[in-house]
């Protein structure tokens, strides 16, 4: 583990703009340790970090020690590690922690974690006494740029992912970059394809940016981290201040995930990290784009070649036609049956619209390879 800076460092704030729920995402180095980056959180007896037994051994005590000045109790959670734990036996962790300790309305959840930590604390928050304040703490790329903002939260069910949970926005987001180092090399990547989604569906001159940068990103190099962070922070910032609980425009927040979601569901929660499957879903998601007209096959392979670049997978499991329809009929955009795809109209501009079925067999056909 790469040893962090003795002073801590705020070099971006991003605030999210949704009135009084509105909150900041600080983005700098050493944040976790230091008692200042905490200071805007509310005071409370019982203070509660949910953590898994991946993460609680590298962080749970420098955050322990940091926010003890704000409460008279802090208890440390762990919660197994992975997609295949983002359930309700899993959740009801998180509850028989808060009533075994005693916790009232006031206590402060903190989120110390990946997507999945973040996604059940947040909704263990939303759901305990109606709702208790919460932090979330992401320790890895994915969880810092995208599923740590804009307050979706919940947990997956046997036939869908993320079917079932709440909007809830946290009164603060904390991304330390330094946690980035410990991340494993295939978590690394996986965060990767969420920051590679922010160019295709908002700014061209991010992808640019990402797609010279790569090889500093991949070698975790602190000024692209920060950079990269900040502007996928700040674009989707943009989009949940204009639609917080996705009535429209946020939808497009979700390329490659249609495909991605059938993918992670039909082979089994955690065979693949969500990031790579919503890799392989945007090469998908490309292909349907260009057969439908809205953008042509160099961009198609310009857009597959940084995926590779970023060592995620563009060739997804051949689980089947019948079967990818049959997962993606269940996706939460879908309407009466009809599923809805996040298309690129053209480089920098997304489009949420349905596709003839015979094409998108067409796509899963050329897409695919038997797993």
């Amino acid at each position: 583990m790469a040893a962090a800076p003795s002073v801590s460092s705020v070099l971006h704030q991003v605030p999210i703009a949704l009135g009084d729920r509105s909150y900041p995402i600080t983005i700098g180095s050493a944040l976790l340790a230091d008692a200042a980056t905490w200071a805007s959180v509310p005071a409370a007896a019982h203070g509660v970090i949910v953590t898994n037994v991946t993460v609680a051994p590298l962080y749970a005590r420098r955050l322990q020690d940091a926010i003890a000045g704000r409460h008279r109790q802090v208890h440390v959670v762990e919660l197994p590690d992975g997609e295949a734990h983002k359930n309700w036996e899993t959740l009801s962790l998180i509850f028989d922690a808060l009533l075994g300790r005693g916790c009232d309305r006031k206590t402060v959840v903190y989120a110390l974690g990946g997507g999945v930590v973040g996604d059940m604390a947040g909704f263990a928050a939303a759901c305990y006494m109606r709702g208790v304040p919460f932090v979330q703490v992401p320790t890895t790329l994915l969880a810092q740029v995208d599923s740590s903002v804009g307050g979706k939260t919940g947990i997956n069910h046997p036939l869908g992912k993320n079917m079932i949970g709440a909007f809830y926005q946290p009164r603060l987001v904390v991304c330390d970059l330094d946690t980035l180092q410990t991340l494993p090399a295939r978590e690394f990547s996986a965060g990767l394809a969420e920051v590679i989604k922010y160019g295709p569906i908002a700014d061209t001159v991010f992808l640019d940016w990402i797609e010279q940068n790569m090889t500093a990103l991949m070698r975790r190099d602190p000024g692209a981290l920060a950079h990269a962070v900040r502007r996928s922070c700040e674009i989707k910032a943009d989009v949940v201040g204009q639609d917080e609980r996705e009535a429209g425009l946020r939808a497009i927040l979700n390329f490659g995930h249609t495909f991605g979601h059938a993918i992670e569901a039909g082979l089994g929660y955690g065979q693949w990290l969500h990031g790579e499957a919503v890799g392989c879903g945007m090469v998908m998601a490309l292909d349907l784009s260009r057969r439908l007209g809205h953008v042509d096959e160099s961009w198609v392979r310009r857009m597959t070649a940084l995926l590779r670049q970023a060592q995620l997978p563009t060739v997804g499991p051949d689980l089947g036609p019948d079967r990818y329809l049959e997962l993606m009929r269940l996706d939460k955009k879908a309407e009466a049956g009809e599923i809805k795809f996040v298309l690129i109209e053209r480089p920098g501009l997304a489009t949420v619209r349905g596709a003839p079925d015979d094409l998108v067999r067409q796509v899963i056909a050329d897409c695919c390879r038997p797993s």
